[in-house]
């Protein structure tokens, strides 16, 4: 059956253009329910005895939810409880357009078997399709398709009344005109609150309810703690006129009474708005999209020196922070003042379920309770639960449902429990979460486009392909890495000049585009590295096997390949998908070892000769252009066979052979951004790394001055020559701990689509323009790259996306939001391990290096454990001692003596374990003895979001890669 609609449309040219739109309606669309006799099913997803326990409905029944019960009570339909739910095609659709999250989410339960979840196309059943009537809105439409659909539901399956032993619909809504609507039309309809409140078997269901409207004021007080948001009319209205501003909220992790709102501008004119006070950041939560306005600037102030951190006591909704904010007005004073403002309206909330710990009430029987959650940036939740001496001592997820203005905390409910705290599975699954990590396994949807094994090269596969087999390709690599990106060989040719070849896995042949292996690896956007545990970003058939470039096995690789003469210089380039058979899978030491060993002569090893004899000119060349060596405290965690406890951790080695592999890899990358550019040149996908700021570099100049050393910024040929040379006698560490700040100084490098921006150089690598081509098991854009070269030398064909720069540029958007979560995960988990690492070792005493001063602290170095931490001389209710601080130098002086940047000084190392939820690593000074008269200080927190270990490795990729 055919509806349509036709109307008549103006176009640009003054013109009326005639448009018909058609819409199919069918009799046949199956209900889903296995009781329906009639339907013509080609499966039944619903269950005939489908009886979930409850006082209300002590009859079989299938749930209807409309989209608003969908969108904020997810947590509660994600309960393996709820069973036998009936989707409608138009609640599906409305989830779709107002919430992307959400409608993941409901796709996965769909997508779950044992859930009895159904989609049904109401929009296309000719009973159960309505038409929009005039002056009724598109919200008001959907609520009657919902109800008519039920109603359609109903009646169909009393026709099976019989079978069915009494099987009803109900309708779940909060919407009270909708409730009535629908019991007027002689429908089953709850509220969803009153529904859940009613099962018998699973009474702690309640605590995962989304609060509505009705039950958050019945938690707050009476008192407007808040001002009133403005209207997004208003906003939008307000930053069309220049009085506000939108940017997104940062909150800042010492301080829950200050934050940033970031606005950005076009090219360098992006500005940070300083917010200050409970009043003036008005209930905005770390990352909301806000409406900012300026203050007089009479009125601005300075970033706060105080740490504040909401930990305490709940506080009541009519005490204000009086004294804190009080602190930070004095604070203020003392330093240059930055634009100010205050939040007056949210534009975006970017609210996800957050992980944490519970506060339980002191008050006997109390179901409220506060909930601290592990990301210092967000606020205190207040939820609602009745199993607080359950979930007592555990790490658990909640969501926040709202803040009114007169709460002192925005109020949430319970999702679910990850585990006892402290426990390493729990705290794994915490930071993957808190870093938005996809972790989950592989579905099957996923899977089913994996070969098909045993796997073989067939005569297809061949085709516009390259035989290299004979070639004497190695692989050299970290130990124990089973996903090889990349294998090298080096030849001579007979006119006397040599070939050298980079072989990448060819992993763009495995996963082909939009099918939904390559959705997923796009969305992951890399593998991330763990102590001790990787999270794949394809499955492992293809990261450990397939793909993986392993020694005497044939593998399909993607290979750039050189004809150069014995000074490096490039005289031919070409790329070609290839076939090779890799002769060995070396570690960086047994290469290096084979390249030492002058008994050994293998084709191998003069492979490997050749391979470091033209790195080594190279990165000369590359040096004297201008590229920078940082320097990176890279430390590796040993860990024990059984309980993968870290057992041992020392500072990693680089040696010869680990430069010879990464001059290859940049070289590649080099010459194959070149290529796709000039084959591509609007929809290249590259690398740029921006030139730093000059502010950034006032810490490094500043220090380099403390020991009479000149430091020139001006390029990063200059600044790289000033390293060079910047020596102090008798202290050889000097230039490492130099080039560690000046590691600091740098910005993040980014992708980005060539034909969106116009500034493609690399400041670190001193390259016009640079790509990511040689690790695809690894990073997704890498994939992307192998795609467009294969398009530019004809061996595959393109496909619209690839083409489309606006699709490629939120692409690389995801990328480098997954590279930076990637990151910051990985930096966790260094953290965690090195608690683990302190806590059975007791108190350590070491060695280190003063890296930065501050008003009432140091911050030190300890090389051997690549470990940065902070000695404070002050703390709360003790008597400060007498610190004078210069910020010219800088230095601080107690008690007659001074602090320099790079001073050696000998600190005691040792867990500090009584916050469960955030350890620290306590630093306490040896050496030299300061004496003061505040002996019961104990020179607290070494904060472990500024830990060293691993944090140079990640350094190195994200600058130099």
């Amino acid at each position: 059956m055919l509806k349509s609609k036709t109307f008549v449309k103006k176009t640009r040219s003054g013109g009326v253009m005639k448009i018909v739109r058609e819409h199919y309606l069918r009799d046949d669309i199956w209900c889903g329910s296995e009781a329906c006799t009639e339907c013509k099913q080609e499966s039944t997803v619903l269950q005939k005895d489908a009886c979930i326990e409850s006082n209300l409905c002590s009859y079989p029944h299938y749930l209807i939810p409309d989209t608003n019960v969908v969108l904020h009570q997810i947590d509660v339909l994600e309960d393996p409880m709820i069973r036998n739910v009936i989707i409608l095609q138009t609640v599906l659709q409305e989830v779709r357009h107002r919430s992307a999250p959400v409608y993941k989410r409901l796709k996965d339960i769909i997508h779950e078997k044992e859930k009895h979840f159904y989609t049904f196309t109401n929009e296309h059943r000719r009973e159960t399709f309505i038409e929009r009537e005039p002056g009724e809105s598109a919200n008001d439409r959907n609520d009657r398709a919902i109800r008519v659909a039920a109603k359609w539901y109903s009646q169909h399956l009393k026709m099976f009344e019989s079978d069915t032993d009494g099987l009803k619909v109900v309708l779940l809504t909060n919407d009270q005109g909708n409730k009535q609507k629908a019991e007027e039309s002689d429908l089953l309809v709850y509220k969803c609150e009153e529904y859940i409140k009613s099962l018998i078997a699973n009474p702690e269901l309640v605590d995962r309810l989304a609060l509505s409207s009705d039950d958050k004021n019945e938690i707050t007080s009476s008192k407007v703690l808040f001002p009133e948001h403005l209207p997004l009319s208003r906003i939008q209205a307000g930053i069309k006129s220049g009085s506000f501003l939108q940017g997104t909220f940062r909150a800042s992790r010492d301080n829950y009474l200050e934050a940033t709102v970031f606005v950005q501008g076009e090219g360098e004119d992006s500005t940070e708005v300083l917010i200050q006070g409970l009043q003036n950041l008005n209930r905005a939560v770390h990352q909301d999209v806000v409406a900012v306005q300026l203050l007089p600037r009479n009125q601005w102030v300075a970033p706060s020196s105080v740490v504040l951190q909401d930990e305490g006591t709940a506080k009541d909704d009519d005490v204000e922070e009086e004294e804190e904010e009080k602190a930070l007005r004095i604070s203020a004073a003392e330093a240059a003042r930055k634009p100010t403002g205050k939040v007056v309206g949210i534009i975006k909330r970017n609210w996800r379920p957050f992980c944490g710990m519970l506060n339980v009430s002191q008050i006997k029987e109390s179901t409220r309770h506060l909930f601290t959650p592990a990301d210092r940036r967000i606020p205190r939740i207040r939820i609602e639960t009745r199993q607080a001496s359950t979930l007592a001592g555990q790490r658990i997820m909640v969501a926040i449902d709202g803040w009114p203005k007169h709460s002192r905390y925005p109020n949430g409910h319970f999702v679910r429990s990850l585990g006892g705290a402290g426990e390493k599975n729990t705290e794994e699954e915490v930071l993957l979460l808190e870093h938005d990590v996809p972790h989950q396994a592989f579905s099957q949807a996923v899977l089913s486009f994996l070969p098909k094994m045993p796997w073989a090269i067939t005569p297809e596969d061949m085709v516009r392909r390259e035989d290299l087999r004979h070639l004497t390709v190695c692989s050299v690599d970290p130990p124990g890495c089973t996903d090889i990106d990349d294998a090298l060989h080096c030849r001579e040719l007979e006119n006397g000049n040599l070939e050298v070849g980079v072989h990448i896995a060819d992993v763009s042949h495995f996963i082909r585009p939009g099918n939904a292996l390559d959705k997923e690896a796009a969305n992951r956007g890399t593998t991330v590295y763990l102590c001790g545990k990787r999270i794949d970003m394809v499955p492992e058939l293809l990261s450990s096997n397939l793909c993986s470039l392993r020694s005497n096995v044939e593998r399909l690789a993607f290979s750039c390949i050189w004809e150069m003469n014995h000074e490096a210089e490039i005289l031919k380039t070409r790329f070609t998908k290839s076939v090779i058979n890799s002769k060995a899978s070396l570690t960086y030491a047994e290469a290096q070892m084979r390249i030492d060993d002058t008994t050994k002569n293998d084709d191998t090893t003069k492979s490997l000769r050749g391979l470091n004899k033209l790195a080594k000119i190279l990165k000369r060349r590359r040096i004297e252009k201008g590229a920078l060596t940082l320097s990176s405290l890279e430390v590796r965690f040993h860990m024990d066979s059984e309980t993968h406890d870290p057992i041992d951790l020392q500072t990693k080695e680089l040696m010869e052979t680990n430069s010879m592999v990464e001059e290859f890899m940049l070289l590649a990358n080099i010459s194959v951004a070149q290529k796709i550019y000039d084959e591509f040149s609007e929809c290249a996908l590259l690398r740029k790394h921006p030139a730093p700021p000059p502010s950034n570099y006032d810490i490094l100049l500043k220090a380099a001055k403390s020991k009479d050393v000149v430091i020139h910024t001006d390029s990063a040929k200059a600044l790289a020559d000033s390293l060079d040379v910047a020596k102090v006698d008798g202290f050889p560490y000097f230039n490492t701990l130099l080039r560690i700040l000046a590691t600091r100084c740098m910005m993040q490098a980014v992708y980005f689509c060539s034909g969106m921006d116009s500034d493609f150089h690399h400041y670190g690598l001193a390259s016009p323009i640079y790509t990511h081509f040689t690790s695809p098991i690894r990073r997704y854009a890498d994939i992307i790259v192998h795609r467009l070269l294969a398009v530019a030398i004809g061996a595959d064909s393109t496909y619209p996306d690839l083409m489309d720069k606006h699709k490629q540029s939120a692409l690389c958007n995801n990328l480098n939001y997954r590279h930076k979560m990637a990151q910051y995960a990985q930096r966790a988990s260094v953290a965690f391990h090195t608690q683990l690492f302190f806590k059975s070792r007791g108190i350590l005493n070491e060695e280190g290096f003063v890296l930065f001063v501050r008003k009432n602290a140091i911050i030190v170095l300890i090389p051997k454990f690549g470990l940065e931490g902070t000695v404070f001389f002050d703390g709360k209710d003790k008597t400060a001692p007498n610190l004078v601080y210069d910020e010219e130098g800088p230095t601080l002086t107690i008690e007659q003596h001074t602090f320099h940047i790079f001073d050696k000084v000998k600190v005691t190392i040792s867990l500090d374990d009584s916050n469960i939820q955030h350890q620290k690593i306590r630093m306490a000074l040896i050496d030299p003895v300061v004496r003061t008269d505040y002996s019961g200080l104990g020179f607290p927190t070494l904060t472990l979001s500024s830990l060293l270990v691993l944090l140079w490795l990640l350094f190195i990729s994200l600058i130099l890669a």
